[in-house]
């Protein structure tokens, strides 16, 4: 039996409205490989109300930050919504290859592999208060690359903010020291 996805704090304001953005997360089984359950944030991005809601709630929290990070690639999608609400920028941490001009890079073991995640030159300072955003919080590999790779660049983590985690795998164990704010959990 697989866990539902559910809302983590039920004294939202908002938690009428994150019950209905946590039926629209889509649980596919044996994918990518046989034996995961992935969990598709698709059609909560579909939804303008739902997707409007995940914003809006995410960017409550954000702080004191300048900037929004989205992690490739839907914390892309998350991140850009969040800084908007915000009124802060967005900043994108890539996978190697993708940028023009590099600013820092950070290599990092997945379960089946390694990843590299890299920062766009010029656009995150020494200083800078940074507020990560990611889809979904799982092992918390992907999640601690990333602020490591900001921590690197002299940024200051202000907190990470994700959709959905798994709280299973205890990714939050790897953000040590990091506040994790997430808004379902499954």
């Amino acid at each position: 039996m697989t866990t539902p996805v559910q809302v983590i704090d039920t004294d939202l304001d908002s938690a009428v409205e994150l019950d209905r953005v946590a039926e629209l997360v889509r649980s596919v089984p044996d994918y990518p490989q046989p034996g995961v359950l992935f969990r598709d944030i698709t059609p909560v991005l579909a939804d303008g109300e739902a997707f409007a809601t995940v914003a809006t709630e995410i960017a409550a929290r954000t702080g004191e930050a300048d900037v929004v990070v989205g992690v490739e690639a839907r914390g892309f999608l998350l991140g850009a919504a969040v800084a908007l609400v915000a009124g802060v920028g967005t900043v994108p941490v890539r996978k190697a290859g993708k940028l023009p001009a590099v600013a820092a890079s950070r290599t990092y073991d997945l379960e089946y592999g390694t990843a590299t995640l890299e920062l766009p030159a010029g656009v995150v300072e020494p200083g800078t208060r940074v507020y990560v955003v990611d889809d979904v919080l799982a092992t918390g590999g992907t999640a601690a690359a990333a602020c490591a790779l900001l921590t690197d660049a002299g940024a200051e983590i202000v907190g990470f903010g994700t959709l959905l985690e798994l709280t299973a795998l205890d990714g939050r164990a790897k953000l040590d020291g990091v506040r994790v704010d997430a808004l379902l959990s499954g």
